[in-house]
Protein backbone atom coordinates (compact mmCIF):
# COMPACT_ATOMS: atom_id res chain seq x y z
CA UNK A 1 0.00 0.00 0.00
CA UNK A 2 1.14 3.00 -1.12
CA UNK A 3 0.76 6.65 0.18
CA UNK A 4 -0.90 7.74 -3.21
CA UNK A 5 -3.58 5.04 -1.87
CA UNK A 6 -4.83 7.01 1.08
CA UNK A 7 -4.84 10.66 -0.84
CA UNK A 8 -8.81 11.30 -0.58
CA UNK A 9 -10.44 12.56 -3.82
CA UNK A 10 -12.09 15.84 -3.97
CA UNK A 11 -15.45 15.82 -3.71
CA UNK A 12 -16.23 18.64 -6.29
CA UNK A 13 -13.94 18.80 -9.52
CA UNK A 14 -14.15 21.66 -12.26
CA UNK A 15 -14.30 20.06 -15.72
CA UNK A 16 -14.94 23.32 -18.00
CA UNK A 17 -11.46 25.19 -17.92
CA UNK A 18 -13.80 28.67 -18.35
CA UNK A 19 -15.05 28.54 -15.24
CA UNK A 20 -15.29 32.01 -13.48
CA UNK A 21 -14.80 32.34 -9.52
CA UNK A 22 -18.08 33.00 -9.28
CA UNK A 23 -19.48 30.34 -10.72
CA UNK A 24 -17.51 27.81 -8.65
CA UNK A 25 -18.70 29.52 -6.00
CA UNK A 26 -22.10 29.77 -6.79
CA UNK A 27 -21.88 25.51 -7.07
CA UNK A 28 -20.28 25.05 -4.04
CA UNK A 29 -22.70 26.88 -2.23
CA UNK A 30 -26.11 24.85 -3.62
CA UNK A 31 -24.17 21.77 -3.27
CA UNK A 32 -23.16 22.37 0.61
CA UNK A 33 -26.60 23.58 1.02
CA UNK A 34 -28.13 20.56 -0.66
CA UNK A 35 -25.84 18.34 1.86
CA UNK A 36 -27.19 20.17 5.02
CA UNK A 37 -30.46 19.92 4.61
CA UNK A 38 -31.62 17.50 6.83
CA UNK A 39 -29.17 17.49 9.30
CA UNK A 40 -29.88 19.58 12.22
CA UNK A 41 -27.27 21.10 14.01
CA UNK A 42 -25.65 20.10 16.96
CA UNK A 43 -26.99 21.18 20.25
CA UNK A 44 -24.38 23.07 22.27
CA UNK A 45 -24.47 21.23 26.62
CA UNK A 46 -25.95 22.79 28.53
CA UNK A 47 -23.80 23.87 31.39
CA UNK A 48 -24.15 22.59 34.99
CA UNK A 49 -25.04 26.08 36.77
CA UNK A 50 -27.81 26.82 34.10
CA UNK A 51 -29.16 23.82 34.22
CA UNK A 52 -33.41 24.16 35.51
CA UNK A 53 -33.29 21.24 37.59
CA UNK A 54 -30.59 22.80 40.00
CA UNK A 55 -33.80 24.92 41.36
CA UNK A 56 -35.40 21.57 42.70
CA UNK A 57 -35.06 21.45 45.91
CA UNK A 58 -34.29 17.31 47.02
CA UNK A 59 -34.82 15.32 50.09
CA UNK A 60 -32.38 15.47 52.96
CA UNK A 61 -30.39 12.19 53.62
CA UNK A 62 -31.98 10.32 56.60
CA UNK A 63 -30.64 8.10 58.86
CA UNK A 64 -27.05 7.72 60.58
CA UNK A 65 -24.49 10.20 59.18
CA UNK A 66 -27.63 12.48 57.47
CA UNK A 67 -26.60 15.46 58.82
CA UNK A 68 -22.67 15.63 57.22
CA UNK A 69 -24.11 14.21 53.73
CA UNK A 70 -26.01 17.16 53.58
CA UNK A 71 -23.76 19.53 53.53
CA UNK A 72 -21.81 16.94 50.60
CA UNK A 73 -21.73 18.35 46.92
CA UNK A 74 -25.13 16.11 44.54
Amino acid sequence: MTSEDNVEQPLLRVVNPDATPEEVAALVAVFSALGSAGVDAPKRPRPAWSNPARGVRRTHRHGLGGWRASGLPR
